[in-house]
């Protein structure tokens, strides 16, 4: 199965997002990061990320009997390259998407399970606006983003921080107007 087809599916979409900063965590503590999702489904998908090359063994030890194992994420992995992007059909798109809001809305539902959940004092935000841009302005837009975001992904997991999924989305809501000829 290769990196796309792996990514395609919540569950290990939450498993990429739970060890993302780089962070080295064994399959239990996965369950623990996902107390929605059983047990033995985090194990398969877990397996799954790993043999796809995804997830890799960050150590071993024994714990009661058993061998337990660490992972760590394979960054250059888990990601789609633009070319990817690009090679893919519309019905891959329209799968692509369905899988990525399958997962955040897997994602908020174990958030409002929490005890003490509290979008309000959490900030959480889920707004959508309706913005009139131009391909330059959109680019723009875009690069502006990327300069806030970027940075922010490199952040390491410390105590005083909190791990947070943003997903901006944007696609046209109509048809561009039809350009003249010579027009770009």
């Amino acid at each position: 199965m290769d990196a796309v087809d792996l990514l395609l599916h919540p569950v290990r979409m939450r498993i990429v997002h739970a060890m993302s900063g780089g962070r080295t965590l064994t399959t239990s503590q996965l369950c623990d990061l996902l107390p929605d999702v059983s047990k033995a489904t985090v194990y398969r998908h877990v397996g799954l990320l790993a043999d796809g090359g995804l997830l890799e063994v960050a150590g071993e030890h024994r714990t009661r009997g058993a061998v337990e194992r660490r992972y760590r994420l394979h960054r250059a992995r888990a990601a789609v390259d633009a070319e990817t992007a690009a090679s893919v059909s519309v019905e891959d798109h329209r799968r692509v998407f369905a899988v990525a809001m399958a997962t955040l809305l897997a994602e908020y539902n174990a958030y409002l399970d929490r005890n003490g959940a509290d979008p309000v004092a959490d900030l959480v935000g889920y707004r959508q606006h309706a913005i009139w841009l131009s391909e330059e302005e959109r680019a723009a837009m875009i690069e502006e983003l990327r300069e806030v975001i970027a940075p922010r992904m490199r952040h390491d997991p410390s105590p005083e921080r909190t791990r947070h999924l943003l997903s901006p989305i944007l696609f046209p809501a109509e048809e561009a107007p039809a350009r003249t000829p010579g027009e770009r």
